[in-house]
């Protein structure tokens, strides 16, 4: 109830309005079939599968409607809202909408029907007149949640008549264009010409955006990727969707696993989904090398995978319901970032070479752990090139596809990339501690997204670690202890954490931890594949490494 006080406006308010006389006119279509048995336009026999009334008269019809309509019009309204009508549960597909529906309408009837035999016993409604109000109620309800489909997909095709036929992008969703790499990405898709719209619920805060308001080509959203009503009026108009609203990061993911898996897989799907019920063809889908997890050798999109993080987990997962929905209409794009670098409008101190050289300038030390490990690079510019050359590209040479974004001569030893920054910076001290090492280990090959797509990084280590370290010369940026520099730390705080709990995902699409014996918590179940009539989903790590492996084989 509190979320839709939240969110009050004319559009909640006409629903509601309109849910009300759904309402009323099903009960008086009840009363009035009394009215007709009890003038022969019915047998006096017919009894609707219950027991048949005694006849009354038509005043003795009109007092029940008086005093059943205020009762059964706030308990359905209450219902409809505690089950999501008018907030988070606004947008639901095809048998979803009508079994929530069916599920609200029947307890609306089933309370308002308790209440008048044991709260009010000595005027309880007339039990043949309310199955026709529930039935003929449903029945109305449901018709207007489907005209109201119907008639936005009309003028959706109205609005945009080409889309469906081109393929042509002009207007472009940017989810999570507040952050480190979506700020970057929408000044550069401003620069081409783009329309861009952006939903943001703003954890990090908006300054990183706050000069792109007055332009005219751009348009901000506030709202969580969970949030339906949010996501749907985002989603409007727009012809390609670019997917970087995560909680990003080992430690930022390891404080919350249950809203992890809601923002990160859950409403990844939601996203997805309602994405494709707008005829939207192209989906970008921010991944991460940290899929690879511990392997060895060079990797390829066609490697197996072997997270070793919840959050790499839940990429795999997120990866592999994407790949599933690829079809003629929907075409998702996997991006699998190296480790990013560099300046940002919202600046990030708690990634490997930006807090490193901020220690080497401030501290005179550049700690390392272990040192032997490999990571692939990449500037946080030139992966917002890559994502520019992903929806840009012909639709035929990415759909289904996954891209490794990087360079070859980006992948490091961590030990090396220090002595990089230590040669930037040469009066910091260089300290290694070979214990605790960090178990992720991959070098990646880049020769995909070089040869199809024509990609290869602008920005080398030496040249993102002189920039970043500019910026902390001349105190361009905070000191990098700053709580607003750290995905964890932010969302650490009291008041980012409660706003992550606050906001809950529609109940469909629910994720929760299934643990396999002998395993640690690697799965992602969604309850809505344990409905009647869906095959059962069960996402393990297992499952996400066959399926995209093998549609990197099939689109190869």
């Amino acid at each position: 109830m509190s979320a839709v006080l939240r969110r009050l406006n004319l559009s909640v308010v006409v629903r509601v309005i309109a849910d009300a006389c759904l309402v009323n006119f099903g009960l008086l279509a009840g009363l009035m079939a009394l009215i007709a048995r009890n003038i022969g336009l019915i047998p006096s026999g017919a009894s609707w599968g219950v027991r048949p009334d005694g006849a009354l008269s038509t005043g003795e019809v009109w007092n029940y409607y008086f005093h059943a309509a205020p009762m059964l019009t706030s308990i359905a309204i209450i219902t409809f809202t505690l089950s999501g009508f008018y907030t988070r549960g606004r947008y639901y597909t095809s048998q979803y909408k009508a079994v929530v529906v069916a599920q609200a309408v029947t307890l609306a009837y089933l309370i308002f029907g308790f209440a008048t035999v044991f709260v009010t016993p000595a005027s309880p409604h007339p039990r043949s007149s309310l199955v026709v109000a529930w039935f003929v109620t449903l029945v109305a309800v449901m018709i207007a949640r489907l005209w109201s489909a119907i008639w936005r997909t009309l003028v959706r095709l109205e609005q945009s008549p080409n889309v469906q036929r081109t393929g042509a992008v002009r207007r472009i969703l940017v989810i999570g264009g507040a952050g480190y790499i979506g700020s970057v990405l929408c000044r550069q898709l401003l620069a081409r010409g783009y329309y861009v719209q952006v939903l943001d619920a703003l954890l990090y805060g908006g300054d990183a955006i706050h000069d792109l308001l007055g332009d005219p080509r751009f348009e901000f959203v506030l709202g969580d990727s969970r949030d339906a009503q949010s996501v749907v009026a985002a989603m409007r108009g727009v012809d390609a969707v670019v997917h970087l609203g995560e909680i990003v990061g080992d430690p930022a993911t390891s404080i919350d696993f249950e809203v992890t898996r809601e923002v990160n897989v859950a409403a990844t799907r939601m996203l997805a989904e309602v994405a494709k019920g707008f005829g939207v063809e192209r989906f970008v889908y921010a991944s991460s090398c940290s899929v690879y997890g511990a392997s060895d050798g060079v990797l390829t999109e066609m490697s197996a995978l072997n997270p070793v993080s919840e959050y790499a987990r839940a990429k795999v997962a997120a990866e592999t319901i994407l790949l599933n929905m690829n079809d003629q209409q929907f075409n998702p794009v996997i991006l699998r970032f190296a480790t990013v670098f560099g300046l940002s409008p919202r600046p990030r101190f708690d990634l490997a070479i930006n807090v490193l050289t901020a220690k080497a300038i401030i501290d005179r030390e550049i700690p390392v752990s272990g040192g032997d490990q490999w990571r692939p690079f990449v500037h946080v510019s030139d992966v917002a090139q890559a994502i520019v050359r992903a929806v840009e590209a012909p639709l035929a040479n990415v759909k289904g596809r996954i891209f490794n974004v990087g360079g070859d001569d980006l992948n490091y030893t961590i030990l090396a990339a220090a002595e990089e920054i230590g040669r930037a910076v040469p009066n910091a001290r260089l300290v290694v501690n070979r214990g605790n090492v960090d178990q992720r280990n991959y070098r990646v090959s880049f020769a995909r997204i070089r040869r199809e797509l024509g990609f290869t990084p602008h920005v080398s280590l030496r040249e993102g670690i002189a920039e970043l370290a500019a910026a902390i010369r001349e105190q361009r940026v905070g000191h990098y202890s700053e709580l607003r520099y750290s995905n964890f730390r932010t969302l650490s705080d009291n008041g980012a954490l409660h706003a992550m709990r606050s906001q809950a995902i529609n109940e469909l699409y629910v994720i929760r931890a299934v643990a396999p014996r002998n395993r640690p918590s690697t799965a992602f179940h969604d309850r809505r594949n344990s409905a009647p009539g869906r095959r059962a989903s069960d996402h393990t790590l297992e499952d996400a490494n066959q399926s995209g492996a093998a549609s990197v084989v099939a689109q190869a």
